[in-house]
């Protein structure tokens, strides 16, 4: 194992954190709507869920899905599942039927796990799957009485129940099964897989990033170093999903590793994320620009007191300067003692790697490296190292750093090189530069990818969808400004000949492209074109369009 300064955890995520339930095991460790799961009733649940996953055949290294929103299903199956031994295989709840079943092929699933609500695209997919099995979930498995009657005579009513076979059972049914005397649970080391966490490359296909017990622990210590004001006790709001790198990295691992507590949000909402800033008095926050732009104008927070706050924290997307500055002078005008941390990352490295520090801030900087991440600027794809203040691409490495992509040899060998230095070093694909005192400043991705609220997009993944209807001919997606989304998706189509544009097909392609696509991939804008603009190389040239909406946007 490398030097590192830092004296990482030579063990297993639960590990890690098991060592907090021993601690502290009536502080809490969880909460969900009003519901408190203290660590020693957490590390009971996650011992069970273990025994049940292994009583359903799981063996060490089996890869075991997970498709739920940010529950106590979510966070204690990630436990259980690296306690028997596993491999947890995250994806998005909102990926569209064929999405899902392209994930339960890479990792070879037999056992997947989702929320009622999302049941309907697992039943879908199903029968290409002769042994999978499906546990569904439901919110109200971990409501209070009270809750839970209010969330049957609301939200529930909208659900149907999945029907019960021999290959689908409900959450209670299940995690009962694993009751009784517990086995010995497999052992597992630091360098074992731990999670697969769905990202993208230069091609827009879907790959697992697989990270190692180690790559989430190292991440933990090193938000812990790095934020010297957090308390065994503290709280965070963890509103990223578990799914994503920053959600579960910092959101939930490295809170729980550290004594700390995540107030789960399930599903995101302006308005629900004001009211339980209020209600829980969160230490932490964690979220995307979209998400602290939304904050401004949410009435529950006019004269709301945040005197509460140690952290603030914005990854995901690029933070715009004058953004930064209204969040700052929300804060302070409501007491809070903290302004906005703006950090940079990559699910390949476990999600963040780089942070502003809490005391020298430089405007337009991402921050310094996290400790013991080295980076470095090349001239793209190379290995050669450019001046200060010289923008090239920017390369990552440290402990964090992924131990690849399975099954996709080709992008292994793009995204993670070794250089003359002797390191492996992630070749991210996006462009920045470094100043001579380290801080690093993000320019724009190199990849063609868009983001909005926080998630990559990637359009040829959504040309694809729109060019296989039997209407449309050709196509091109960019990313237009959004004051809330950072981005929306805008799809320019060019119809096949006698194909009369109108606003019935525009609607229809839309409903083609929900059943293949995630929903925030979905485009929100389509506009009919005769052509599109052509580079000399005969593709087609989404830089001109993106420039022809710039110059709407400043007419």
């Amino acid at each position: 194992m490398p030097h590192y300064t830092l004296p990482y955890h030579d063990g297993t995520a639960w590990e890690n954190v098991a060592r907090m339930a021993k601690k502290y095991p009536r502080q809490t460790a969880c909460e969900f709507m009003g519901t408190r799961i203290s660590f020693g009733q957490f590390a009971r649940m996650v011992r069970q869920c273990a025994n049940a996953l292994i009583k359903s055949g799981v063996k060490p290294g089996d890869r075991v899905t997970l498709c739920l929103p940010n529950c106590p299903h979510a966070v204690i199956l990630f436990y259980g599942v690296n306690l028997a031994g596993g491999v947890a295989n995250m994806i998005h709840p909102l990926s569209a039927e064929e999405e899902i079943a392209q994930f339960l092929t890479t990792a070879d699933s037999r056992l997947a796990f989702t929320l009622d609500l999302f049941y309907d695209k697992f039943r879908a997919v199903a029968p290409r799957f002769p042994g999978l099995r499906i546990v569904v979930a439901s919110a109200a498995d971990f409501l209070r009485p009270l809750t839970r009657l209010g969330y049957a005579l609301t939200e529930g009513r909208k659900i149907k129940l999945p029907p019960l076979n021999r290959r689908t059972v409900r959450w209670k049914a299940w995690f009962s099964t694993g009751r009784g005397k517990l086995p010995e649970f497999p052992v597992r080391t630091a360098q074992d897989p731990a999670a697969i966490l769905y990202t993208g490359g230069t091609t827009g296909i879907a790959k697992g990033a697989v990270l190692s017990n180690f790559n989430l622990n190292a991440l933990a210590l090193q938000i812990l170093t790095t934020n010297p004001m957090f308390t065994p006790g503290d709280k965070m709001l963890a509103i990223l999903p578990l799914f994503h790198g920053f959600g579960l990295g910092i959101g939930v691992h490295a809170m729980l590793s550290s004594g700390g507590a995540c107030v789960l949000v399930p599903r995101f909402t302006p308005a629900s994320f004001a009211k339980l800033l209020v209600k829980t008095k969160c230490a932490f926050l964690a979220g995307v620009p979209s998400l602290y732009e939304a904050m401004l104008h949410q009435p529950v927070l006019e004269k709301a007191d945040l005197s509460h706050l140690k952290g603030v924290y914005c990854g995901g997307d690029v933070l715009p300067v004058e953004l930064k500055a209204k969040i700052d002078a929300f804060l302070t005008e409501r007491g809070s003692p903290v302004h906005i941390r703006e950090g940079y990352g990559a699910t390949e490295c476990s999600s963040a790697s780089c942070l502003t520090p809490t005391h020298g801030e430089r405007p337009g900087s991402i921050g310094l490296p996290l400790p013991d991440m080295a980076y470095k600027i090349v001239r793209p794809d190379t290995a050669e190292s450019l001046p200060p203040n010289h923008p090239g691409e920017i390369c990552i490495s440290g402990p964090t750093v992924m131990l690849g992509y399975p099954d996709h040899p080709e992008e292994n060998a793009l995204a993670l090189r070794r250089h003359p230095d002797g390191r492996v070093w992630l070749h991210t694909g996006d462009l920045g530069s470094m100043d001579p005192d380290g801080y690093v400043r993000f320019i724009q991705r190199i990849k063609r990818i868009i983001i909005t609220n926080g998630y990559n997009v990637y359009p040829s993944r959504l040309e694809l969808v729109l060019n296989s209807h039997p209407k449309v001919r050709q196509s091109c997606v960019i990313g237009v400004p959004d004051p809330r989304r950072m981005h929306r998706i805008k799809a320019f189509v060019v119809l096949q000949p006698g194909e009369v544009p109108s606003e019935s097909l525009k609607q229809e392609l839309t409903d083609w492209c929900r059943t293949r696509i995630a929903r925030y991939a979905l485009p929100r804008e389509i506009e009919f074109r005769d052509s599109l603009p052509m580079t000399r190389m005969a593709k087609v040239d989404y830089r001109a369009l993106e420039l022809e909406e710039q110059a709407k946007r400043s007419e």
